[in-house]
Formats: C-alpha cells, structure tokens, sequence
C-alpha cells in the first residue's frame, strides 16, 4: 500500500522512517516470527532511515491472561532476540508499550488519543474483533496506531510531524493499518505505507503457520541444536 510513494520520496530525499512491532506472547521468538525482522533489517539498511519497534506488551496482557509482570518480562526477552538481528543500533528505538505509556502528558500519549477520537466501538468490533470486547481491548488499536506518525516521537523527528512511515508487518496486521490509514488524513498526518509479509509454514505443512503457543510446531531461537533436530 502506497510503496510507490516510499520510492518516490527516497528518489527525491526526502524522510521517510521504518515501523514495526512484536507482541510478546512467549520468552522467545521462533523463526517465523524473525522474517518481517529480517525483512525491516534489510530495508534499514537499503534506506538508511530511523526505525522504531513496538514491543505490545499492553496487548499481550490484554489478550492472553498474563500478568503486567509476565508481559513485560517477555518483551524485554523478545527485544534481546530484536536486537541480535543486528539494527542499527543509532537509528532503532524498541520501546515497550507499559514504559512508553506511563507519561499521560507524552507526545505518543497525544496522538493515541488523537487517533482514538476517530475510532469507535462499532467499527473496531466489526472491522478487528469480530465480536464483543471489553474497553481496555477496544482501546488498544489507537496504541499500536500511534506509532505510525511522527508525532509520537518528538525527540527522533525533532517535533516534525509530517513525516512519512513505512510498515513492514506479517499479513494479520493489516486490518489494523487500514484503520490507522483511514484515520490519518482525520488528523492532519500522512497515510502510513504497509509492506505484508505471508506467514512462514509451522512443521506440520505449508497449510499451517508456526504458533508460540504449540512449541512442536516451532523452531524457536533459544532451541538448542538436539531440540531442532528432533523437532524436524
């Protein structure tokens, strides 16, 4: 979605910036959570441009019956597997959801609920959820929005907030990103622009998908090497 304008601002240099995320659901990521990783790296690399990386460990709480304290402990074990990809490590913010939102009065904080004004129950229900959910659950698509704008990060973009992003994301995030590009004209911000990626196969087949929650279907990256071979 809208890759040509990426192109185009690269071409006449103009900024641009990278974002994607990792909702921390195990103490480590396997392999098929590593592509849009590998992916983000290489496109940092080709651009040389900023990059920041949401750990929603909010979401994960929200969603899986973790305690704050699990959630977290997960992100910041997840991160340890963000960074081994080997960013850029002047150009990359990984910041996690429950640190960045503890300041009501931060920049991010503003546009989250710039965005959440644009939303409603209605249409999060009909277009994310597919059923009924509680309000911490109703708020969080203004959060994993809010880093698509520039606004949210003051102290990167030095308060520019017409910077376009580019998100490079696995393909069940894109009801998320349609949203948030419906939004952003709302609120006086460019459309993000999305690159999908296709899920990478579980053990089991090319049918499947790897899951956290099914370790034999997964190679994760703590696995040692008698692990996966029995795996495979």
């Amino acid at each position: 979605r809208d890759m040509d304008q990426i192109l185009n601002a690269y071409e006449n240099k103009k900024s641009f910036y990278l974002y994607t995320g990792r909702g921390p659901s195990s103490q480590a990521m396997h392999v098929g959570h590593l592509i849009p990783f590998i992916f983000t790296k290489w496109l940092q690399e080709v651009f040389d441009v900023p990059l920041v990386i949401q750990l929603t460990d909010d979401e994960k709480y929200l969603w899986k019956d973790l305690t704050t304290e699990k959630a977290y402990e997960y992100a910041r074990e997840n991160a340890k597997d963000i960074i081994a990809c080997g960013f850029d490590i002047n150009k990359t913010f990984i910041f996690s959801d429950l640190d960045y939102l503890g300041d009501s009065f931060s920049a991010f904080t503003v546009t989250k609920e710039q965005i959440s004004t644009c939303f409603n129950s209605s249409l999060i229900k009909v277009g994310l959820f597919k059923t009924c959910c509680f309000l911490g659950k109703i708020s969080f698509p203004a959060i994993q929005a809010a880093p698509s704008f520039s606004s949210s990060f003051p102290q990167i973009f030095n308060g520019k907030e017409d910077i376009q992003c580019l998100i490079p994301c696995a393909i069940d995030q894109d009801p998320y990103f349609r949203m948030t590009r419906d939004v952003a004209p709302r609120i006086g911000q460019p459309k993000p622009a999305l690159l999908h990626s296709v899920f990478f196969p579980a053990l089991q087949g090319a049918q499947t998908k790897m899951s956290a929650s099914d370790p034999n279907s997964s190679i994760f990256l703590t696995d040692t090497p008698k692990q996966i071979k029995t795996k495979v």
